[in-house]
């Protein structure tokens, strides 16, 4: 396993742009405005409704219920039905977005993607000024629900691929299957793909009056038992229809089927939307059997926990032993800094985005002698020094003559101090852009190790001016 920042760029939606419809459970009416949103934003909703306007961020950690659709909540704030709308996102490809909501779920509009898709498109998709970050699946990972009997896993492949694969054990709908081999593909073979329910379901959630804002525009009812003249009753008023009837292939009459295998598809764009919930974009192949928003979401949290854990503890692999690719004499010829106060020994990588470089660390330091001589540790601020240092080789490569330039910094946020650093212990610092090089700007994400563990961690921002 292992968090890569690509080459790609992220990207957001270029306008705002506006949809209204009905709530499928509340019956109400509600507006969802989409709304472009900064680099490393993510996907997040955002209620306009309510006091404060809280924010609740696409994130599997904030699933409570999963019965109806995915539920999220935050702070007591609540979002229903998010998979549809998420879904829709990835299956654009886009990155950063902010949904405005004025009521608790977005509308249901006809059960699918679809309007969601085109929406986004109208809006137009640009791309933005930072890098990627992928989730490079390298070993098995699964979630197994014993009770259902549904499994969901994530296997290595070259690209985001999904497989579901569905079994309801009806004779109206049986075992069907459905395969989205690359995102691109998800607008034309899955986004129209509707919500659907079993006749028993949906006399279930009429009772209980938990499906006020469904019409047989907006699911698809699978006719999996006799059609009482009671039941077609409630059905005429709950749906507004004069007439009721069940077609020749098992559903109620209004909706003819998109696909012979609509309900393995829509299975499949749920798992789209949940996964959405992982909060990082996925190279792996996923294969879903009898999935469900329980089992999708169970699983999303289990690789949001993986990938926190990689993001963290994803170590440089790095032979010490090897010639570097720069030594101290040519850290000297690039950057200003002399003893004491050169922090770093060799350089290991350098490309267009990151460079890795290792400090060793000795009971000679300077610094040994005033901070806690007695048991020495390396403060945290020469830490970050020293992951300072390493970003300004990536930066100073930038340009012919880094001998002329100085590097100044100017922002150090989110700075984390994890393990202690002392005397024996071998440092590897590795920094990565998080937006490209602009005017001699770099902004980065540094990262300190020690023995195999983080130690250190912050966000940066340095510059480089010319000597005059």
């Amino acid at each position: 396993m292992g968090i890569v920042v690509t080459e790609t760029k992220q990207k957001t939606i270029e306008k705002e742009i506006s949809l209204t419809g009905v709530g499928l459970h509340t019956g109400k009416d509600v507006t969802l405005t989409f709304k472009p949103a900064p680099a490393n934003t993510g996907l997040a909703f955002k209620r306009v409704d309510l006091e404060g306007t809280p924010v609740i961020e696409a994130d599997a950690n904030y699933v409570t219920n999963t019965q109806r659709g995915t539920c999220l909540e935050k702070n007591g704030v609540t979002i229903q039905t998010s998979e549809h709308v998420l879904a829709a996102l990835i299956g654009l490809d886009i990155d950063n977005v902010i949904l405005e909501l004025n009521a608790s779920e977005p509308p249901i509009m006809d059960g699918s993607s679809k309007f969601f898709v085109e929406a986004i498109e109208k809006a137009g998709i640009v791309e933005q000024d930072a890098f990627r970050e992928e989730f490079v699946v390298t070993d098995i990972v699964s979630y197994t629900d014993e009770e259902s009997g549904s499994e969901i896993l994530v296997m290595p492949a070259n690209q985001y691929q999904i497989t579901t694969m569905v079994d309801f054990g009806t004779k109206v709908l049986g075992t069907q299957n459905a395969t989205l081999n690359q995102v691109s593909d998800f607008k034309d073979e899955i986004s129209t793909s509707r919500t659907f329910s079993f006749l028993h379901e949906i006399e279930m959630l009429l009772e209980h009056g938990l499906i006020k804002g469904g019409d047989l525009n907006n699911a698809i009812v699978y006719v999996d038992k006799p059609l009482s003249p009671e039941t077609m009753e409630k059905l005429k008023v709950a749906f507004k229809k004069d007439s009721i009837a069940v077609k020749p292939n098992g559903i109620l009459d209004n909706l003819t089927l998109h696909h012979p295998n609509e309900a393995a598809r829509h299975k499949l764009l749920d798992v789209v939307g949940d996964l959405a919930l992982v909060g990082t974009k996925i190279r792996g192949k996923v294969i879903a059997n009898k999935p469900g928003h329980f089992i999708n979401t169970q699983f999303a949290k289990k690789l949001s926990k993986i990938v926190k854990n990689e993001r963290r503890n994803n170590v440089p692999n790095i032979d010490l032993n090897q010639t570097p690719l720069m030594d101290v004499t040519q850290i000297m010829a690039m950057l200003p800094h002399r003893q004491p106060f050169l922090l770093i020994d060799k350089v290991f990588e350098l490309s267009d985005q990151h460079v890795t470089a290792t400090k060793n660390v000795t009971m000679n330091e300077d610094f040994f002698r005033g901070h806690f001589p007695g048991a020495p540790v390396m403060p945290g601020v020469l830490i970050v020094e020293a992951m300072a240092q390493t970003g300004g080789i990536l930066v100073l490569s930038t340009v012919p003559d880094p001998e002329n330039y100085l590097t100044f910094f100017m922002k150090m946020d989110n700075v984390k101090f994890k393990q202690k650093v002392s005397p024996g212990d071998t440092l590897i610092f590795k920094c990565t852009l998080i937006t490209p090089i602009r005017r001699g700007i770099c902004h980065m994400q540094g990262y300190a190790y020690a023995n195999g563990k983080l130690c250190a961690e912050a966000e940066l921002m340095a510059q480089i001016s010319k000597v005059k």
